[in-house]
């Protein structure tokens, strides 16, 4: 059995299914302990640490570039109502007490954590592409 068809610990996947939950820090945290530790990272927990990792960083720009871009929108005319009304709309509440995006963000993470809590390695187009690149998983 190679070590990539391993099947992971619990332990590991607890970790991976907090890495989501957490939004990295829990895998940041295991990252620490592992290089004081001196131990391996095996490829399961590679894959999830840096995608959950990944997945929040670019979370975090995506977030910093679109207030950006509203906010240099919002001064040029009759462009600031159409602006004003699509961040109501993806920002009021629409279902019960949460919004549209959060909808969608918990969705993702539920789904992350679950999946990678199963075993499995879980699939996002493109983010999981490069974070297979990096870990040496093909």
């Amino acid at each position: 059995m190679s070590e990539y068809s391993a099947k992971p610990f619990m332990i590991e996947r607890i970790v991976a299914a907090l890495s989501y939950i957490t939004m990295g820090f829990a895998g940041f945290i295991w990252l620490i302990i592992g290089l004081f530790t001196k131990a391996n990272l095996r490829p399961f927990m590679q894959y999830h640490i840096f995608q959950s990792i990944f997945i929040s960083i670019a979370y975090f720009l995506l977030c910093m570039m679109l207030g950006f871009l509203m906010n240099i929108l919002s001064f040029i005319p009759f462009i600031n109502r159409l602006v004003a009304q699509i961040t109501f709309f993806f920002n009021a509440p629409f279902f019960g007490y949460y919004s549209l995006i959060q909808v969608v963000l918990y969705g993702i993470v539920i789904y992350l954590a679950v999946t990678s809590f199963m075993g499995l390695y879980s699939r996002i187009p493109w983010i999981s592409d490069i974070i297979d690149q990096n870990v040496g998983r093909h």
